[in-house]
């Protein structure tokens, strides 16, 4: 499962709620592109890897071997390994694209008003994200003209 939607629309929250509550018993992997993209202009960069690390090894039933970004010392850190044998949900913005829409049966656009965003995702990181929100906004914005994401979801969420 892909889910993507501009920052604070609320894509971290639902992926812990589909975790928390998977139906099977198998349970379900949890990527979040917050954990890949490196650094604050690396939209496009977390997406490539997530594709090239996690999704086409996950659909060709091989290991997925990512590495986290340290964000405070701006370098790779510890590798994780995805298990092709388990569900795996994928979360972050800029997921959705031509590229890996074929790679997930289930992929979820989620949509909700510029105020609201920005409020929720202040909110949570503050101080740490605000002198960053207008140089993601772009990236985001870049990726919605040159993706199109809503036109891969096979669901859309609009939030307050």
């Amino acid at each position: 499962m892909l889910i993507d939607g501009r920052s604070g629309a609320g894509k971290s929250s639902l992926a812990r709620l589909l975790v928390a509550q998977w139906p099977t018993s198998a349970h379900a992997q949890l990527v979040a592109l917050d954990w890949l993209y490196p650094g604050w202009d690396g939209l496009e960069g977390g997406v490539d890897r997530a594709r090239d690390d996690i999704l086409l090894p996950h659909r060709r039933g091989q290991l997925g071997v990512w590495r986290r970004w340290d964000w405070e010392a701006g370098v790779p850190a510890e590798e994780h390994i995805v298990d092709p044998a388990l569900p795996l949900i994928v979360e972050g913005s800029g997921m959705l694209t031509a590229a890996t829409a074929p790679l997930s049966e289930v992929r979820v656009w989620l949509e909700a008003p510029d105020r609201s965003r920005k409020d929720r995702a202040l909110r949570r990181d503050g101080d740490l994200y605000r002198p960053h929100w207008e140089r993601w906004a772009a990236q985001e914005q870049r990726h919605l003209a040159r993706d199109r994401p809503m036109d891969h979801a096979t669901h859309t969420v609009v939030l307050p």
